[in-house]
This record gives structure tokens, sequence and C-alpha cells, in this order.
């Protein structure tokens, strides 16, 4: 996969005309745009429409007449994800060194809630909002795209115009991970995912899921995917019966060392020898990974260059740069005991 850059249209287009295309006012449109109360959904829709007809975006100018607050919101899905905090540590550290202050807000895998946390972050006028929210919708992602600069994490989205995406390559560390199980002489090699339900294609389950499936096509071997529950309370039941499984396979990736953890100590108690009887490989590389008494081959995202690179693409949209980046960072896998 190659990083893409995707060019907004040239000519401004303004209020004015997005007023006149949805034969509305101009108050009626900063009403939708500001999704003040009482906006009916039949306004919303029409006004919407041509927004995206017309590819609208508020004017930067127009925001910096309001006058910056040099603060930027931090929107964090799933904190419970040790990755996490090294990302959030280095946005922090990126923003604080070009004069902004940070405020994280956190929130639940739920679209409203999510909606309603970056619309606070707009009504209390920060300058940009940094998003990391796997599950996300693209169209909230959109709508407010056009009202706040977003630079998203955890959301594979290339050809997204509005906001910008840094991303791990996740089919390659996927695919990195199938090479090195090869590498070591592992031919059946199956990946535990989580069942996706109705998750769209943006999802990084789903990306690595793809870069598996493909990595063991070309490998010439048979990709087998083994699907968790998507709900959290109920992994450790289902890892056992993984793990009691007669067709075991002789190693597996795990889509995320918040799975990938927990089945070595699962594996370990149920007298099932890591690496002897089952190799495991994470993706995350998150701190418990690297714990001695854990020694987990885990495929490493970077978490301090996610961070860095998302904050230097948000501060170029909030300095008015228009056009898309959308950003890949390079995986790699560090080799621990488990393999």
């Amino acid at each position: 996969m190659k990083n893409q850059i995707v060019t907004a249209t040239q000519e401004r287009i303004t209020i004015r005309h997005v007023a006149q295309d949805a034969g509305v006012s101009v108050a009626a449109v900063s009403k939708v745009l500001r999704n003040a109360y009482g906006v009916s959904e039949a306004l919303r829709t029409k006004v919407e429409a041509s927004i995206e007809k017309l590819n609208y975006r508020p004017s930067v100018a127009a925001r910096g007449m309001r006058g910056r607050t040099y603060t930027v919101g931090i929107l964090v899905i799933e904190l419970s994800n040790p990755f996490l905090p090294g990302v959030i540590e280095s946005a922090n550290t990126m923003l604080s060194e070009n004069g902004y202050k940070s405020l994280i807000g956190i929130g639940r895998s739920a679209s409203p809630i999510e909606a309603s946390m970056i619309e606070s972050m707009i009504d209390n006028r920060m300058d940009g909002v940094l998003i990391i929210a796997p599950r996300i919708s693209g169209k909230v992602l959109e709508r407010y795209a056009r009202q706040i600069p977003i630079a998203v994490i955890a959301h594979h989205e290339p050809h997204a115009q509005t906001y910008d995406t840094v991303n791990s390559d996740d089919r390659k560390g996927a695919a990195l991970a199938v090479e090195v199980a090869v590498s070591q002489g592992y031919r059946d090699i199956a990946m535990l995912g989580y069942d996706l339900l109705d998750s769209p294609s943006t999802v990084v389950a789903l990306q690595r899921e793809m870069g598996y499936v493909e990595a063991m096509k070309q490998a010439g071997l048979e990709s087998r995917v083994i699907r968790l529950p998507p709900v959290a309370e109920n992994r450790e039941a289902a890892i056992r019966d993984f793990l009691a499984t007669a067709n075991r396979p002789r190693a597996v990736f795990v889509w995320s060392d918040l799975d990938a953890v927990p089945l070595i100590n699962a594996a370990r108690t149920s007298g099932i020898r890591v690496p002897e009887d089952l190799a495991i490989i994470g993706y995350d590389n998150s701190p418990m990974a690297a714990i001695p008494l854990v020694g987990l081959t885990s495929v490493d995202q970077n978490a301090v260059e996610l961070g860095r690179m998302a904050s230097e693409v948000l501060m170029g949209r909030i300095d008015g740069r228009q056009e898309a980046r959308h950003v890949l960072i390079e995986p790699h896998v560090e080799l621990r005991g488990s393999t």
C-alpha cells in the first residue's frame, strides 16, 4: 500500500454558494455547520447535500479572524489499550514544543458519544482535534472536518479529502508477522482476530486480516482466521476454547497484544508450552510485550512516530493546508521468546 496525497478542489466555495445551492439562508447554513440546537433533519440533509456537492470547507481565514486558542483536543477511545499512552505522550510533546496545549477527552466506542465530544471541542473553540478512535464513522469525520481541522489515528481512509490520517501500515505489519513465522519453519499459521460485525473497512483489525490473508497466499499456505467475540468480557473463555481445540494451529498471529498477552498467559497456565507447542506473534509491541515473563514477539507500529506525525499533520491543517495527507508508518517485528 502506498501513501496517498489527495488534493482538494482549488476554487474557493463560500457559505453563500452553499446557501444558494440549498435554497436556504446563509444563517441556516451557519446553524447546520455549528450543529446549533433546533436544526431540523430535513434542513441538515439539504445543506449537507449542497456542502458535499460543492466540496465546501469553511474559510481558514475566517477561523483565524476569531483568533486561535492554541489548544488542541485529543479524543481517545479504548484508553485501556496499553499501547495508546505512548502515542498520546508523543503527540502531546510535539504539540507542546509548538506552543499548543492539549486537552484529552475519553469516549466509548459509540459514534453518538464520539460526535458529542467533538462538538464539545468545537464549542470550546479548540484549533483542531486529534482523534484515536478505530471504529468512528467516516461520515462523522467528514461532517466535523468542515468545521475544525482533524487528524485521525487508526482509521484507514486514504481517499478522504477533508481530514488527515496517520496509521501503521497494518497490512504490511501483518505480512511481516507471517514472514517471520514462515522463516522460523512454521507452516500451520492461523490468525486470531475478533468478530468485526458491522465494522467499516477503515478499522485496523480488518486491514491486518487482509495483510495476513495476502501474505499466506503469497507463501503458498492456507489461511485460517479464528474470531474471538467482540465483547471484551467474553474473550477469556473464548481464548481457553481456542487453546483446547483439537486442530489448534502450530503458530498464531494475534491481531493485537490486547489478546496476545492474555493468550500467552492462558497457554502457560494450561500447560501449553510457548513456543514449543504454540508460537505466538502479537501486534502493537505494547509495554507488556517486553516484560521478560511475557516475552511476546510483536509487530512494532511505532507509537512515538504515530503521535508525532499525527500532531504534525494536524498543525499543518490548522495553518491552512487544504490538501489531505494520509501517512503510513513503517512497522517492524520485535523478536522475543514467544516464537
